[in-house]
């Protein structure tokens, strides 16, 4: 009796065991979690993240990445309903990252920011062996959708000017402190949408405005959204960003599922096939019926247009 019990407890920790995942790996129903860390790098000290995804024989179409303010953890992010939601809707992975610097003397510069000198390799890395571990191999070269705030719009910024033929559509929320200047043809190709505050710090949204104007100038697939009323907070950017961002799915992936090796090829925006908004005055124009002579923001969709409009005005929309 005491034999046959001991067997009945060691065959329900296997099972527990089981239902448990692998070491690193957390389970839930229809999803799995997944965390990795690299060693710290040339640029940072801790890289670490967070993996979510729906459990599905189908390849993911994108990944997420979500990246917070100034050295915060992210990973918890990927608990979010919102996010979990919008990635179940579009058959996504999500990914939450944590970086944080080595001590200077300016900590409102965040090195880990400047991903060509590190910590971009260490996200890179990451998604390699995510890809592994997962069962799904589309993940080592899928493409992004870059979501941050404050520091982690620095990053996502930054990752574009680095790495532009994997992303999908970035923003820049608020932040402060850019390395990059004028981007690269590719980069500028990327669809972004550049949020600023209006109760923001003045530096943080004179340097955004600057990039904006910059970039703008030569092309970039950029709009400009200054939220009045806000400071530095998510504030409506994340409802904006979400519809922006599938918007872009459709236009940039069509209805085609991640390829199961390799990167995917993105489709090219064309300038204009979407709207114009004019900053000053916060109407919209198609893009076809000829640009104002001052700075306007690239708008994909109506349905983008719309929303912008909406949220430079104060006025709600329907996310």
């Amino acid at each position: 009796m005491k034999r046959t019990c001991e067997t009945l407890l060691a065959i329900a920790a296997v099972a527990a065991a089981f239902s448990a995942g692998l070491p690193g790996e957390t389970r839930a129903a229809g999803a799995a979690v997944l965390d990795e860390a690299a060693p710290p790098g040339n640029n940072y000290d801790k890289a670490e993240f967070r993996l979510w995804y729906p459990e599905t024989p189908e390849p993911l179409r994108a990944v997420a990445v979500l990246v917070p303010g100034s050295n915060g953890d992210g990973r918890p992010m990927v608990e979010d309903q919102f996010w979990r939601d919008f990635a179940l809707r579009h058959r996504l992975a999500l990914v939450g990252c944590r970086f944080t610097d080595k001590p200077h003397e300016h900590q409102f510069i965040e090195h880990y920011v400047n991903v060509s000198q590190g910590s971009g390799q260490a996200f890179l890395d990451a998604m390699v062996a995510f890809s592994r571990r997962s069962g799904h191999p589309e993940l080592a070269g899928a493409p992004l959708l870059l979501w941050g705030m404050s520091a982690g719009g620095e990053f996502n910024y930054e990752f574009v000017a680095w790495k532009p033929e994997r992303v999908i559509a970035f923003v820049v929320n608020k932040g402060g402190v850019y390395y990059t200047a004028l981007m690269s043809q590719a980069a500028r190709n990327v669809p972004g949408m550049l949020f600023t505050g209006g109760k923001d710090l003045e530096f943080r949204t004179r340097a955004i405005e600057g990039l904006f104007a910059v970039n703008r100038r030569a092309g970039a697939l950029w709009a400009l959204a200054e939220e009045p009323g806000a400071d530095h907070v998510v504030g409506r950017s994340r409802d904006m960003a979400a519809l922006f961002f599938a918007d872009m799915l459709g236009l940039r992936l069509g209805d085609s599922s991640a390829a199961s090796s390799g990167p995917v090829t993105l489709r090219a925006p064309a300038e204009k096939s979407g709207y114009w908004g004019d900053i000053k005055s916060k109407t919209f124009q198609a893009a076809e019926s000829g640009a104002p002579n001052h700075p306007t923001a690239w708008l994909p969709t109506l349905r983008v247009a719309r929303a912008w409009q909406a949220l430079v005005t104060g006025e709600p929309f329907e996310p």
